[in-house]
């Protein structure tokens, strides 16, 4: 598999007026092919989808998870965060956007509010079963450990065993017991030690196509559904 990545043409217009000092015009500029969550201005989450057709401040958003616009909205005004692969940053956005078609918004008034480097993507908090499986080190092979929050981009999970910054592995859990076991292919990027020898790892994932993010998102969000329908 290969990294998903589609530079595309960037958007005019979208920069703010006042950026900070030392930051570069890339951080802050969303692309064609960027990955974004929608929620309402209150927070409330829409949808995760593919920003598309960049012109001036306006684009389609293509969802990879199902809506949650409410019926018979048709200008709703959103807060848009997107993710950049290739500078590891969070890009905020502000827009409008109208329902045009099965699975595609379109969204105008689109601006930039602000670039970071904190978590992109929406995450969903979980205490599930899962295995991590080395190919090489001391702790070789498949071992189990628990996944605490998972996102599109990465996951956070917790192990007696001890890895390290830079670690690649296997991550293998089953989000929802009637869907297929998935197998993640991440990155150790944060190490932090617990009590009693426990560790808890910060992962990104690597080599997604946009096949396995859209599987990721359409499980996410099942989940989440199933998780909100039993509470």
């Amino acid at each position: 598999m290969k990294w998903f990545y589609l530079p595309g043409r960037r958007a005019k217009g979208l920069l703010p007026q006042e950026e900070k000092a030392g930051q570069n015009e890339a951080d802050l500029e969303p692309y064609a092919g960027m990955r974004v969550e929608v929620t309402t201005l209150g927070g409330r989450m829409l949808f995760v989808a593919k920003l598309l057709g960049l012109n001036g401040d306006c684009g389609e958003l293509h969802q990879y998870s199902q809506s949650a616009i409410p019926q018979g909205e048709e200008l709703v005004p959103v807060k848009i965060r997107g993710y950049s692969d290739r500078e590891r940053q969070a890009v905020y956005m502000e827009g409008t956007i109208t329902p045009a078609q099965q699975n595609i918004c379109m969204v105008s008034g689109l601006k930039v509010c602000k670039a970071g480097n904190d978590r992109a993507f929406f995450r969903l908090e979980t205490n599930l079963d899962a295995t991590i499986t080395t190919f090489h080190g001391l702790e070789m092979g498949e071992k189990a450990c628990k996944l605490l929050n998972i996102s599109i981009a990465g996951a956070y999970v917790a192990s007696e065993f001890r890895y390290h910054e830079g670690d690649k592995f296997l991550l293998k859990v089953r989000l929802l017991e009637d869907r297929p076991e998935s197998a993640l292919f991440s990155q150790v990027v944060r190490v932090i030690e617990r009590e009693k020898g426990m560790f808890e790892y910060g992962c990104q994932f690597l080599e997604l196509t946009e096949e396995d993010q859209e599987k990721i998102t359409q499980n996410i969000f099942a989940a989440q559904r199933l998780m909100r329908n039993g509470a």
